[in-house]
Parts: structure tokens; sequence; C-alpha cells
């Protein structure tokens, strides 16, 4: 998979997505990046510890966050983005799920739309996608826990965000997929998505697992925010072995160690 100057081996080999809020308020870094010489240290720290990429968001998306404006969202990442493409050689990534932003985002030089609604929640968004044929991520999200058949039902979902980038003439290449643990689901659904992590591969696309701090983990070991990275160290070692393509992450340099070493036992690079 290419994303912006880079190819990615996704079928052998878990990358690292780090992760850059310019917000005041994400539920775990809130408020630490959102000046730019923060910003630039701690991007340039996150490849020093081994990042692939940068994700960068403007908007949190932790239960109970208070949307900002589409203005609002593009006034906090674009100066950061256009920074860290000047500053630094690595593929950029945007978390959002607004057209207007992913489309200015990608003209001050995004590499990748990392979209939590997978296409569903701005209808103009796939058509941006496709109008600067960049890559993207694509989340299984809803906004209820309801589910006849959790996993079936989770899948066929996620391939209706699929069925609406090739409809847009977004490129199967340019397409990875997220399971959205933490959205859409029960702590008990996510524990079981995490546990059958393998399905996503039946529908042939590289997988972005991301896990980093959050309640899943929080209410699996009865821990705070600021506790939780031996337990997103699980999750990122059961994400190789499952045959995830990308982990997002804040903790880069840990996710990192324990990524080479399950490769190694694995036999990978």
């Amino acid at each position: 998979m290419k994303i912006g100057n880079r190819f990615f081996d996704t079928k052998n080999h878990t990358y690292i997505m780090g992760i850059l809020n310019v917000t005041p308020d994400s539920f775990s870094d809130g408020g630490k990046w959102n000046h730019m010489d923060e910003a630039l240290k701690h991007t340039e720290a996150m490849i020093a510890d081994g990042a692939d990429i940068i994700d960068i968001g403007g908007e949190s998306t932790r239960p109970g966050h208070t949307p900002v404006s589409a203005d609002e969202e593009a006034q906090r990442v674009l100066p950061v983005i256009e920074a860290v493409k000047k500053h630094f050689d690595i593929p950029v990534s945007v978390d959002t799920f607004k057209s207007s932003v992913a489309e200015s985002s990608i003209q001050a030089g995004t590499d990748l739309v990392n979209d939590i609604w997978g296409l569903k929640y701005d209808p103009k968004m796939a058509a941006v996608i496709a109008k600067y044929d960049v890559a993207c991520c694509l989340m299984h999200n809803k906004s209820n826990t309801e589910y006849q058949n959790f996993l079936i039902d989770m899948l066929a979902e996620t391939q209706e965000c699929v069925n609406l980038a090739r409809q847009a003439g977004i490129k199967d290449e340019k397409i990875m997929l997220d399971p959205g643990i933490g959205f859409g689901k029960t702590f008990e659904m996510n524990l079981e998505a995490m546990n059958h992590l393998e399905l996503f591969q039946n529908l042939g696309f590289p997988v972005l697992l991301g896990t980093s701090r959050k309640s899943m983990i929080g209410l699996a070991l009865d821990l705070p925010v600021d506790q939780r990275m031996e337990g997103t160290l699980a999750t990122s070692v059961i994400g190789v072995m499952k045959g995830c393509s990308f982990v997002r992450v804040h903790d880069v340099k840990e996710n990192k160690r324990v990524i080479q070493m399950t490769e190694a036992i694995l036999g990978r690079r």
C-alpha cells in the first residue's frame, strides 16, 4: 500500500501510526500538543521512537466530547499539517469525518484521510478522497450498540463503507479498514472484536487497530487513562498475531518494541 511517498508492506509487517491530537479536550492527551512548538517536538520524538505515519486530529471523539465546527477544526489542524510536512519526511494522516476539513488538509499535504465514520457521516467525503486519489482509513462505527449478530453485522457494516468508497471511485489499493474498537460497541463487544480480528482479513484490505488507552482497557484492568500502557501493548501484540497492518498509538517506543518482539517470534522481519 502506498501512502504519500512511502510503500508499506502490509502483508508482512505491522506499522505504527503515532497520534498527534491538537485539541484541548482529547480523552488522553488533551491540551498537551495544541501549540506548534510542542506539536513539532512530539512529532520529532514519535518519529525517533519508530512512528511510520503521524495522525493529526483536531476534534476529540471521546464520549461526551464537545463538537467543533469544520472551520475551527481546520484552523487547528492545517498549520500543524503544513509544519509537519515541511520539517519531516513522513506520511501524514488527518483524523476527520468532515469533507471540507479533509479537502483542505489534503491541499495542505495530508496523505491519508482517517474517517471514524467510514464515509457514512458526510456524503461528500468519498468524492473528496477519490478526487485527490489519497489513501483512506474507513472505521466501523454506529450511533448505537444494536446488532442481531455482532460479528456478522460488524463485518457487513464495514463492507458498506467499502462499497461507498468503490462507488465514489476510490481505488481498492487506497483503502485500509479499522474495526472501530470503542465505537458503537459495548465493553463485551470490544473484547469479542479484539478476539476475532482475523475476520477482518476476509474483507481483503489492510487493517488498522486503534486501541491505545481506550476505555476497553480501563474497564478490563480498572485503571485510569494514564495507566493503560500495558493493556494497550497486549492489544498490539494480538493485533500483530491477527494480521493487522497498522496500530494507532500514543506510546510509540513501547509499541514499536512489542511489535518487533512479536514479529521476531512469528518469523517476520
